[in-house]
């Protein structure tokens, strides 16, 4: 698959003024609740309505969608509204039913995005239609893996195509329930600039309080749209009540929102950034001696160790320069997921460099 204008054809349909916004309940509960969304839906920014239909769970015994019966609520909702409509697929049968009650666009769950048999199977099926298809980041941070089930669709000759960035799973707790990772969808972004990408902050965010701010950065990134869990009641929502927002504060959202420009033909401002620009590649070539003359130093203390036996590891130390760094980088306005993340990494390679050294 390679980058193409058309790639964009489906979104510059549209003709928005503004980011695409696909929003409505986690699940579809009842059909007076769809259509009282779809009803509330209607006027402001939201072009898409979403509903889950079918809600893979990662337990047994929680609510499971309603099943194809929604679909007739979506479908109804589109006749009353004129709104596009929009659900999770994940199988073929899905794939069927969908069609058969009009759905505009489909879109792929992290769950089916982590097998290729599945996501093959889906475009199999679709193979043939012009319905646009939407494929969220797999659970795991797997670049290739979320390619690859964007191209397995794009070979089946399905051209209407995005992505949804809706984070990833990882074993350590975090203030996101699912961890953005926003390096891998601007890695993305930046191999395929025309594949219309959207963010979906409610699965990043799990709580409703930070939705704004992480729908602010997917805009300062380029996103081209945004897929905000809506309920009326989100409280009593029968899933995800927590990622929830009622449609009044996604209309708030979306005022609130600065849609930057992507350029500036500005003299100054190009004058101001090229100077900006050269004093980061300085300071990244000095990041880089620094870190080369501290893997030097991690090799000293191989051989150190070595010449005792003694194992590479040690985790007292280890802890004592983690809690130490944590507090020397909030003092300099530094994160503390940056910095766990930034010596964890440095960790690791010297690590890498002691093993060496032992085997040698």
């Amino acid at each position: 698959m390679e980058n193409k204008k058309e790639l964009r054809t489906w979104l510059d349909k549209f003709g928005l003024d503004h980011p695409l916004v696909i929003a409505g309940p986690c699940s579809a509960e009842t059909e007076e609740q769809v259509l009282k969304i779809a009803h509330q839906l209607k006027d402001t920014d939201a072009t898409v309505l979403r509903a889950g239909i079918w809600k893979p769970r990662t337990r047994p015994g929680n609510f499971e969608g309603v099943g194809a019966l929604g679909l007739k609520w979506l479908q109804k909702a589109k006749q009353e509204t004129g709104m596009l409509t929009t659900t999770e697929v994940a199988s073929p049968h899905h794939v069927d039913l969908a069609l058969e009650h009009d759905i505009d666009i489909l879109w792929i769950g992290a769950r089916t995005t982590v097998s290729p048999f599945i996501v093959q199977d889906i475009a199999d099926a679709l193979k043939g239609t012009d319905k646009v298809v939407l494929v969220k980041n797999p659970v795991n941070p797997d670049l290739s893996l979320w390619l690859g089930a964007v191209e397995r669709f794009y070979s089946c000759d399905i051209k209407n195509l995005g992505v949804i960035h809706r984070g990833f799973s990882a074993y350590e707790k975090t203030k996101y329930r699912n961890n953005p990772e926003w390096q891998i969808a601007i890695e993305l972004q930046n191999k395929f600039p025309d594949l219309p990408l959207i963010l979906d902050p409610s699965h990043i965010a799990g709580r409703r309080d930070i939705i704004f701010d992480l729908s602010q950065t997917a805009l300062d990134l380029n996103y081209d749209g945004l897929m905000v869990e809506t309920h009326y009641d989100p409280d009593n929502a029968w899933s995800d009540a927590k990622q929830q927002i009622t449609p009044a504060a996604l209309v708030q959202i979306m005022k609130d929102l600065k849609i930057r420009k992507e350029v500036s033909e500005s003299e100054e401002f190009q004058k101001k950034l090229h100077n900006l620009r050269a004093q980061i590649d300085v300071t990244d070539n000095q990041l880089i001696e620094l870190l080369s003359k501290r893997m030097k130093i991690s090799d000293e203390i191989g051989r150190v160790k070595k010449s005792q036996n003694v194992s590479v590891l040690q985790t007292k130390r280890w802890n004592e320069i983690l809690g130490k760094m944590v507090l020397e980088g909030e003092q300099h306005g530094l994160s503390e997921e940056f910095i766990l993340r930034l010596f964890k990494a440095v960790h690791q390679e010297s690590i890498n460099h002691q093993e060496k050294i032992m085997k040698q």
